[in-house]
């Protein structure tokens, strides 16, 4: 009797409307492109947004589009929000689908498409979480959101237009992660470390790695030929599949390979850039790598907490600092080795930057702040989490948990206002978001609509906050 009574099943009664503008949706290819006033992420990603929102209008919600960054749909009114972000942009499809991914397609229990997972089914579900709320004729204490935005999957500023121009929430979710709750995501912060390629050097050319935020898994180098040298390095890596090394020319190249892992959990890889740099040192003199090579054997070795740095740090909030080598370029004389740290929600940009320039002073490099992302921290005793959980757990009958991320989600950009929650459950099979065969299971996707509409009617009715 209890689950009859909650107020998310009563998104039961929409779920065929759900499904059918899914898949209206999914047929729309909006993966990023070149864009124009108005369509800042190209024309399919407009037409995806202008779908939802004339949708909405036609469930009676109130709408804005923000010149095409995100829109919203709304219910209420004031100016204490509480906002639920998602997104109708998409990757795109890439190769080794067996259907056609900007069609939905129901095999079994299961709907395949682009975008399904990751986000659109997650925007579908708010709106009409939205509409049920509307024909319910709940009366809330806030305005609440569904804001839609256009350039998450290239890390954009979509949501920083949105929010400049509309407003920041005083409360929100963003079911663009899994459940339970993210409340913690560390902060990003990109460096590069440069020098000069020095007269000295042998190193003709060196690369690994194309992201920052990945793992490489395959490095590559070129050195000035040397017998000895070419003999040493043959000698090091003969029992060593992972390591090539072979003489062509008047060079000796070398190529390693490694584990690929995102840069947010490099323990998870084997980074080839490192590995192939720490060989170098045991082979090759200071004065032959050169100043920025031998900081990175010295300081960066294969260490993924920066350890050797100074930097090696943790908190009970979000863990552990991670320290992943992502790239390695040579251009015009210029060596550069671009890094991602991923650090705790109590440490701060500044600290970090601070002890790298302490250990980057007795070596000619500069360093310098490529990219920064701040943390977030939602506390675990704030209204926002007490409310999610109980939503969560009164319709899942199951325990929500709380954890924090090395990733980085919608959640960002609300001044910590907001935490991820949703769309996946722990148990849920793999929807293979970004990858061939993206699909939701029709169950679990039903009971995330139930627990989304839940959390958005608890949220809305919550009291006040002083």
């Amino acid at each position: 009797m209890k689950d009859q009574m909650l107020f998310g099943n009563k998104i039961d009664l929409y779920f065929d409307d759900i499904l059918k503008d899914l898949a209206e949706l999914i047929a729309i290819p909006s993966v990023c492109d070149a864009g124009a006033k108005g369509i800042p992420f190209g024309q399919p990603c407009a037409d995806a947004l202008d779908f939802i929102l004339r949708t909405a209008e036609k469930l009676g919600l109130s709408v804005e589009n923000v010149d095409g960054y995100a829109g919203e749909a709304r219910l209420g009114e004031g100016e204490d929000y509480v906002d639920v972000l998602t997104h109708v942009d998409v990757v795109p499809a890439g190769d080794g689908w067996d259907t056609d991914p900007f069609e939905m397609i129901q095999k079994g229990n299961r709907l395949f498409g682009r975008g399904t997972a990751d986000d659109k089914g997650s925007a579908v579900a708010a709106l009409y979480a939205l509409k049920a709320l509307k024909d319910e004729h709940i009366t809330g204490n806030y305005c609440l959101r569904a804001v839609f935005g256009c350039g998450e999957e290239i890390a954009s500023e979509d949501l920083d237009v949105y929010y400049k121009r509309r407003g920041f929430p005083v409360m929100g979710f963003t079911p663009d992660c899994a459940y339970g709750i993210c409340s913690s995501e560390k902060g990003i912060l990109r460096v590069d470390f440069t020098a000069l390629r020095t007269e000295k050097s042998v190193i003709r050319h060196i690369h690994a790695g194309n992201a920052v935020n990945a793992v490489p898994n395959q490095a590559l180098a070129e050195i000035e030929w040397n017998p000895g040298k070419y003999d040493l390095l043959v000698q090091l890596t003969q029992e060593r599949p992972d390591f090539i090394v072979t003489k062509e020319g008047t060079s000796i190249h070398l190529a390693c390979t490694g584990k690929a892992a995102h840069g947010a959990e490099p323990e998870l890889g084997e980074n080839a850039a490192s590995k192939l740099l720490c060989l170098l040192y045991q082979v090759f003199t200071p004065d032959e790598l050169g100043p920025l090579f031998t900081f990175a054997a010295e300081k960066i070795k294969m260490e993924y907490t920066g350890a050797s740095l100074g930097i090696q740090m943790k908190d009970d909030e979000s863990g552990p600092l991670t320290f992943n080598l992502g790239m390695i370029s040579y251009d015009n004389g210029k060596e550069k080795i671009s890094v991602d740290i991923r650090y705790p929600v109590t440490a701060h940009k500044e600290q970090i930057l601070s002890l790298l320039e302490t250990a980057c002073q007795s070596y000619q490099i500069e360093f310098t702040e490529a990219n920064h992302m701040a943390p977030l921290h939602v506390p675990s005793d704030s209204l926002l989490v007490s409310v999610l959980s109980d939503a969560y757990e009164a319709v899942t009958g199951n325990t929500c948990n709380i954890y924090s991320t090395g990733g980085g989600t919608y959640a960002r950009h609300a001044n910590n206002a907001v935490a991820a929650f949703g769309p996946s459950f722990p148990d849920e099979p793999s929807s293979n978001a970004h990858g061939p065969n993206e699909f939701i299971d029709l169950d679990y996707y039903r009971l995330h609509c139930r627990v989304c509409l839940e959390a958005m009617y608890r949220l809305f009715t919550a009291p006040k906050q002083d």
